[in-house]
C-alpha cells in the first residue's frame, strides 16, 4: 500500500456565543463525565470509536500509562449512552495557556448519522466554557469520518491552520 497524503486541520471557538448547539436526537441519551473509569472500558471506547478511522496512538499505552492519563485533573472523560448502551465519548484536556481541547471524540459506528455526534460535540463544548475555558480547539483530518469537518464548522468551530502529513501503510490499516 503505498503512502497516503493525509490533511491535518485544527479548528477553535474563541467565545461560547460561537456555539450554535445541535439539538437532543432522543430522549433516551445522555452524556455522563466518567471519574474513576476502568482501564478496560476507556481501551474499549478508544479502540471501538476509533477503529474506522486509524487511532493507533493510544493502542500501545501500559495499563499505568492510562491510569496516570485518566487521573491527571487537567482530563475529563465524557460518555454518550442511547438507551443505557454506550454509544461514543469525548475527552477534554485543559492546557497551560487555559485553553481547553477536544482531545479525543466520536461515536460508535451503530450510531453515527443519527444526529448524536451534532449533540455530543454541543454539550462538549459547553462542558469546555463550563471549565472555565479561554478558548476551545480541536483537529481533525481526512482519515476521520467525513461528517467530522462539517459537524465541526455547523457547530461554529472555525479552522485557523491546516498540515499535510504522509501516513504509512501501517496508519492506513488501523
Amino acid at each position: 500500500m503505498p503512502p497516503l497524503p493525509v490533511t491535518r486541520t485544527y479548528l477553535e471557538m474563541r467565545s461560547p456565543d460561537e456555539l450554535v448547539p445541535a439539538r437532543e436526537p432522543a430522549p433516551e441519551s445522555r452524556i455522563e463525565r466518567l471519574g474513576g473509569c476502568a482501564v478496560s472500558f476507556w481501551r474499549y471506547l478508544y479502540a471501538e470509536v476509533g477503529r474506522a478511522y486509524r487511532w493507533t496512538d493510544r493502542l500501545t499505552w501500559t495499563d499505568d500509562q492510562v491510569r496516570a492519563y485518566l487521573t491527571d485533573p487537567g482530563v475529563t472523560l465524557h460518555v454518550l449512552y442511547v438507551d443505557h448502551a454506550p454509544g461514543g465519548y469525548y475527552e477534554l484536556r485543559q492546557h497551560d495557556d487555559g485553553s481547553m481541547e477536544i482531545a479525543y471524540f466520536g461515536l460508535l459506528p451503530e450510531y453515527t448519522g443519527r444526529g448524536f455526534g451534532g449533540w455530543m460535540l454541543s454539550r462538549a463544548v459547553e462542558d469546555a466554557w463550563a471549565r472555565g475555558a479561554t478558548r476551545v480547539w480541536l483537529h481533525t483530518c481526512t482519515l476521520d469520518h467525513p461528517a467530522a469537518l462539517p459537524n465541526y464548522t455547523r457547530r461554529g468551530f472555525t479552522p485557523y491552520r491546516s498540515e499535510t502529513y504522509t501516513a504509512s501503510p501501517e496508519e492506513q490499516t488501523g
